[in-house]
């Protein structure tokens, strides 16, 4: 019997042989990266799985740190690569019964057409029927074209996604999955289908509907777009939907979730102990993303059986690349970042490391912005999982203000998984030398250091931080393939202290480096000047709003070193969180004072990165008033 994973790589090289062949009879040469494992030709290759029974709420155990995503319902532990397939099809079981609710197969009737500017969508199933569409917008050349959809118009950025040689898929999920609705009469193609009260969360009906787009295009002939090379972003709410979006349906070749919060990414156990991040009670009452189930957890998720971490598992090996805002203390970075470490182990055992990068050191904080520090890598993945072409290897680029410890979330540890070859001894590298940091400025500080050594070859780098000249301990930020590192997203004026190891294959790790100590250089600051404040609604609905961005400008001639502004929630109105600011309210009057990286402003200049998020009255349509900036 051929496994999921070993069919994988049997298309791989089947791919890669016939377009190498195809284009050395044209004179050029093509290589597809071995660890860009392809993309299932299958919604789901575990639907065959013989699945235990899943437990029941009532008998769930609290487990205070991340479950071992390598242990088996049945308490087994799991020793081959081949065996992912079916331990990946248990975590969905369980992703579907206590998070998301279930995500149904294809329906008994798909159809629908493919152009160069739209995809319509047509779906019958147990008498019922319901339709929907996408636009679609190609790149320059010729196709058949690989394809990103772009979940509501908020995603990565479209330019550089066609730049990098593949269309972009406009999709409405609220088509297939509306908001505002009440849990008990959802609304949108999905429930028009399997129904208004169904206990399935919009995300997965939101995942449910680009996977029957993906049934249009094989159904298509790929003539314009190719369904073998489809992958998926969105950001924020968008975020969480497209982080889904990849998790279940194993077709999708390159997931991009950015900034998707409590909810998203970020791993559950770890938001109630993140300052400022959305409470799991926010975000399953501020709309239906997640299953009715999950209801029971949002105060006690240590309870759940799985975390995201394992979700994100459910991806492993395909392309995932994580894009996150250490900016705004809402989206629940730190949580992430202990998420995309647990779930790294996972592209680890199946030796897909290289395939998995989490990048939140970013300096722009405005929410969803368009960030140059992601352009270069969004391309390289693109051309990587969706191109088959570049060698682009991921990478750990956690921010130092939210950076998650993940020794701190487990008592598992990754096992050195068989039938896929590899270092299967137990000697770990040598330890690297000669750790040095260079070109340290404000924000940010670079490492080299000398390359370790290993009987069967170094894997990478982990690269360590602690903060202050002496004390504090040592956590992991980031990985690195080759001997360099760049830290981002430092405090001006700061002292911080770095170690390196050495990782192999197999996963052992070898002991520390030298030490290094830097210190960040001071921040610019000058006299104050007058400044004013305009506000933006993002995005509202019947309980609730937010603003962003709240942009503050500098009127005056000097530049400005501090700002506060000040403004008048209406009757009844309360704040639920802000970003990019520290604001403290009295009866109704709400004051946002600038944080460290944003409250220098030169003459003219506008700063974009505050937001807030309020709730009010249900069917109360007023929003505050009186903004005074000083």
């Amino acid at each position: 019997m051929i496994t999921g994973l070993a069919r994988s790589k049997i298309r791989l090289r089947m791919v890669a042989s016939a377009l190498a062949a195809m284009l050395a009879a044209a004179g050029a040469v093509a290589t597809i990266p071995a660890e860009a494992h392809a993309a299932s030709g299958v919604e789901n290759e575990g639907a065959d799985c013989q699945v235990p029974g899943l437990p029941d709420e009532g008998s769930l155990p609290t487990v205070s740190r991340l479950p071992d995503p390598f242990t088996k319902l049945d308490g087994t532990r799991i020793t081959g690569k081949s065996d992912w397939r079916c331990r990946r099809e248990e975590i969905k079981r369980l992703a579907e019964k206590f998070v998301y609710g279930e995500k149904p197969p294809k329906p008994s009737s798909v159809t629908g057409t493919v152009s160069p500017t739209g995809i319509t969508v047509n779906v019958s199933h147990n008498g019922r029927s319901a339709s929907f569409s996408a636009g679609v917008d190609l790149p320059s050349g010729n196709g058949p074209f690989p394809a990103v959809v772009v979940l509501g118009g908020f995603g990565a950025d479209t330019a550089a996604i066609k730049a990098a040689g593949a269309a972009v898929i406009s999709y409405d999920p609220l088509a297939v999955g509306r908001e505002g609705t009440p849990r008990d009469n959802k609304q949108g193609a999905f429930y028009t289908i399997y129904g208004a009260n169904s206990s399935t969360g919009i995300l997965a009906a939101w995942a449910w509907g680009v996977s029957r787009i993906i049934d249009v295009l094989e159904q298509s002939g790929g003539g314009i777009l190719r369904a073998d090379a489809t992958g998926v972003t969105g950001c924020s709410r968008y975020g969480k939907g497209a982080f889904v979006v990849g998790a279940f349906d194993q077709r999708i070749a390159l997931t991009m979730p950015i900034e998707s919060g409590s909810g998203g990414v970020a791993a559950f156990r770890a938001i109630p102990g993140e300052s400022g991040a959305q409470p799991l009670s926010s975000a399953y009452s501020e709309q239906p993303w997640l299953g009715d189930a999950f209801g029971s957890f949002t105060g006690s998720p240590a309870r759940l059986p799985v975390d995201t971490h394992a979700v994100i598992g459910m991806i492993a090996p395909r392309g995932l690349f994580i894009m996150d805002n250490p900016h705004i203390d809402w989206l629940a970075a730190r949580s992430a970042s202990v998420a995309a470490l647990g779930g790294a182990e996972i592209y680890k055992a199946l030796g897909a490391e290289g395939n998995i990068t989490y990048w939140s050191a970013v300096q722009d904080g405005t929410h969803c912005a368009s960030r140059s520090e992601w352009r270069t890598p969004l391309q390289q993945n693109i051309q990587k999982f969706l191109l088959g072409t570049g060698s682009y290897t991921g990478s750990m680029r956690i921010a130092a203000n939210k950076s998650g410890n993940l020794a701190e979330w487990r008592d598992w540890q990754t096992p050195t998984l068989g039938d896929g070859g590899g270092d299967d001894d137990t000697t770990p590298p040598t330890a690297p030398t000669g750790l040095a940091a260079a070109d340290t400025t404000a924000t940010g500080t670079t490492l080299t250091w000398t390359a370790a050594t290993d009987d069967t070859g170094v894997a990478g780098y982990d690269i360590l931080r602690a903060p202050g000249a002496s004390g504090g301990t040592f956590t992991q930020i980031g990985t690195s393939a080759t001997t360099s590192y760049a830290d981002t997203g430092l405090t001006p004026a700061t002292t911080y202290r770095y170690q390196v190891r050495a990782r192999d294959a197999a996963g052992n790790a070898s002991q520390v480096s030298n030490t290094v100590q830097v210190t960040t250089q001071e921040g610019s600051g000058s006299p104050e000047g007058g400044c004013t404040a305009v506000l933006t609604v993002q995005t509202q609905w019947s309980t609730g709003y937010v603003i962003q961005p709240l942009t503050i400008t500098n009127t005056g001639t000097a530049t400005m070193n501090g700002w506060t502004v000040t403004f008048t929630l209406p009757a009844g109105h309360r704040l639920a969180g802000s970003w990019n600011g520290t604001a403290t309210v009295s009866g109704q009057t709400v004051t946002i004072r600038n944080v460290a990286h944003n409250g220098t402003l030169a003459p003219g200049a506008s700063n974009g990165s505050v937001g807030f998020q309020a709730d009010r009255p249900s069917g109360d349509t007023s929003l505050p008033s009186g903004y005074t900036c000083a």
